[in-house]
């Protein structure tokens, strides 16, 4: 493994995660309504959508970068109408009983929480052209052939990514008990109109 890359890749996966956007915000949310598992699960859909544009631009996979570049109108208008989905949905749900909330999540709950993220994330195409340019200013990738620099630094963005959502779920779980079901519909309330306000602004953001 090269170490030197890995750990570039690390700080760049941690950096690319850690801006708070919609994602976050389902992370926060989920965290808090579920418990701290299904929020770092929530995360990880996410940290694997990141290597997979990772593995894309630094292995030079071309015919898949081209076609989501190529479709990035229809992904962006899915991804928009999936965020809208998902914040009215937040928006409406109930709080779970104190009992219920200690329950440990179920594994289609877990399935459920990483499969959304990694769909969202997915329909950012545009990812690729930023690992691209990030990969090409290292040197490494396709074009350069050194295909063991990019693979160590495709991972090291993964457990770069990854290591953020543990931190972010592992410190919003602290406040979890204090958090009644009146706090609960609130924190529901602002997290769907936010999230649906994103899947807005992807939808009009294609108008333009």
């Amino acid at each position: 493994m090269e170490v030197s890359f890995f750990l570039r890749g690390a700080v760049l996966g941690f950096s690319i995660a850690a801006p708070v956007g919609p994602i976050g915000i389902l992370c926060i949310r989920r965290t808090l309504a579920e418990g701290r598992l299904v929020g770092f699960v929530s995360g990880l859909g996410a940290a694997t959508a990141d290597v997979f544009f990772g593995c894309i631009a630094a292995f030079g996979v071309t015919f898949v970068s081209g076609f989501m570049v190529e479709q990035e109108t229809w992904l962006r208008l899915i991804g928009g109408l999936f965020l809208c989905y998902l914040g009215v949905r937040t928006f409406f749900a109930r709080p779970v009983e104190q009992a219920a909330q200690a329950a440990p999540a179920g594994s289609r709950g877990l399935v459920q929480a990483y499969a959304s993220t990694l769909a969202l994330t997915l329909t950012n195409p545009m990812t690729i052209i930023a690992f691209a340019a990030v990969f090409a200013g290292m040197g490494i990738g396709a074009a350069g052939g050194d295909y063991a620099a990019a693979g160590s630094l495709v991972l090291g963005v993964f457990c770069g990514s990854a290591a953020w959502w543990l931190l972010l779920s592992g410190f919003v779980s602290l406040f979890r008990r204090q958090i009644d079901p009146p706090k609960m519909m609130l924190i529901n309330g602002i997290s769907g109109i936010i999230i649906a306000a994103f899947g807005v602004l992807a939808v009009a953001s294609l108008a333009v």
